[in-house]
């Protein structure tokens, strides 16, 4: 082990390295591999042939964590109960529930309904916070044909579709985006990732003030910027789109049809992710429960229950409560009558292949965290900068920095896997409090997924709601700015308060 300065500058380039490659290529996997590989090489004092075997065996390394190994096996199976959902009918049985809510509400001579069905929008992308790609496809295809008869521009729609979805899947994280951070935080060394990641909720500024700034919009229809000048157009000469717009054309809802000739229902698709909602935070309490019983011999019963959520093992937890999902959206499809046992299992691995790239994703962020810990970049940028940068400036710098990177490379997660790994360590050093610096890794992450021109989730929403791309993204711009610019200012105000 060296001191931290004899590797000094050199230890800055493999997270350089990716974040530079990242933006350039765009190949975020790619470009993790060349930085890992950087980083063993300076390790190994520039020795190709040990950099390549060590860069080989930290990526075995992965797999000794059994944190690592059960958030990558959630990720995977996450793909499996998404594909069982679809295929079932479940998704499709939501929709036409929703849209016989929505029948209600078509009559567009009136003002309110139009507030009422954009509202709808927004509370049914808040709602699907499993998968934020599902959940920008289901809020496009099933409001389109309701926002084209009372008048409301495309740009809205994908909007709301937008807005809706990165936000919701960071802030409700029973899904994969949880799992992932978790596994992020338990690489940084946290024994309790769960609880952590949950209290940097508070923090998580970016994703609240999107979700609040579209729920403004709706009931005010304070609209600003070029969306104002779009549903102007939509109202008074009922042009959905701009003159030259070209929409992108929507895929099928979800790449994976209901099976021919099953009934659509609803339950299909709310049994199993309740079951994995409630699933959570019952096998937190049972892993902690013997720490509490220890811990609090004499504690009421919630007040143990409290405290085991807390002590108890996420990964563990996220891995049981997907299993149990799986099973039970199985035992209840087979009891429908719904898929014989060799679809189940062709389902299975359909699903698990469909989010390989995701577990791969985790595999190359653990990776890149472990060589930073080895190469001290954390400390060593600390140590950089300690001569202007205070503690209580850390937590904005962190936010403005991930959504740089977010936005330039369109990826929350490889911004998630390259900041985790530079900020945490960096926060230990200047004593500033952890939960601000994961909320702000977090928020600048999604604000680059939100608003990117290139990340999937903004492509989908303008696939979904057929607008035209740039269209969309101009349009969506000055909105995730605003909310942007409101974040920077809290964590300033909330770093110096904590300082």
């Amino acid at each position: 082990e060296r001191s931290m300065s004899e590797y000094g500058f050199l230890s800055l380039l493999p997270p350089l390295a990716a974040i530079g490659l990242a933006i350039a290529t765009r190949q975020v996997y790619v470009s993790l591999l060349i930085g890992i590989f950087l980083g063993y090489l300076i390790i190994h004092d520039w020795n190709v042939l040990e950099g390549f075997f060590a860069t080989l065996q930290a990526f075995v390394d992965v797999f000794q964590d059994a944190g690592n190994t059960r958030t990558i096996m959630f990720g995977a199976l996450v793909g499996a109960l998404i594909v069982f959902i679809n295929r079932s009918g479940g998704v499709e049985g939501f929709i036409l529930r929703l849209e016989r809510v929505l029948k209600k509400y078509e009559d567009r001579r009136s003002g309110s309904n139009r507030i009422i069905v954009q509202f709808f929008a927004w509370l049914t992308g808040l709602l699907i916070f499993v998968e934020s790609s599902i959940s920008v496809l289901t809020v496009g295809a099933l409001y389109r044909p309701v926002f084209d008869r009372l008048q409301i521009s495309r740009e809205k729609l994908a909007y709301l579709a937008d807005s809706s979805s990165a936000p919701s899947s960071i802030l409700l994280p029973f899904n994969a985006w949880g799992a992932f951070i978790m596994g992020l935080l338990v690489v940084e060394g946290f024994d309790d990732p769960f609880s952590v990641m949950m209290g940097a909720m508070v923090y998580n500024f970016y994703p609240i003030l999107a979700l609040l700034l579209a729920l403004f919009i709706v009931f005010t229809g304070r609209d600003f910027g070029p969306m104002r000048r779009a549903e102007r157009r939509a109202r008074e000469e009922g042009k959905l789109l701009a003159d030259g717009a070209v929409p992108m054309v929507a895929r099928e809802l979800t790449e994976v049809p209901t099976k021919p000739g099953l009934p659509p229902r609803a339950r299909n698709m709310i049994v199993p992710i309740a079951t994995m909602v409630i699933m959570m935070p019952v096998m937190l309490a049972y892993t902690g429960w013997e720490a509490a019983l220890t811990e609090l011999p004499t504690g009421g019963f919630f007040e143990r229950v409290g405290f085991a959520i807390g002590q108890g093992s996420g990964s563990t937890s996220v891995l049981t409560a997907v299993v149990v999902s799986l099973l039970v959206s199985m035992a209840l499809y087979t009891a429908q009558g719904f898929f014989k046992l060799k679809e189940t299992v062709d389902l299975t691995l359909q699903g698990i292949a469909g989010l390989m790239p995701l577990a791969l994703l985790m595999l190359f962020a653990f990776a890149i965290n472990t060589v930073c810990k080895e190469l001290h970049t954390g400390d060593y940028v600390a140590e950089a900068t300690s001569t202007w940068l205070t503690p209580a400036l850390l937590p904005f710098l962190i936010f403005v920095t991930s959504c740089f990177i977010a936005f330039s490379t369109g990826t929350s997660w490889g911004t998630f896997a390259i900041m985790m790994a530079i900020a945490l360590p960096m926060t230990a050093q200047f004593g500033t409090d952890p939960l601000l610096a994961v909320a702000a890794v977090m928020g600048g992450g999604v604000f680059g997924d939100h608003c990117s021109p290139i990340s999937d989730t903004t492509i989908l929403s303008s696939m979904a709601s057929a607008s035209d791309h740039i269209d969309h993204v101009k349009t969506q711009l000055p909105y995730a700015l605003t909310a942007g610019v409101g974040a920077g200012v809290l964590y300033l105000v909330f770093g110096f308060l904590a300082a």
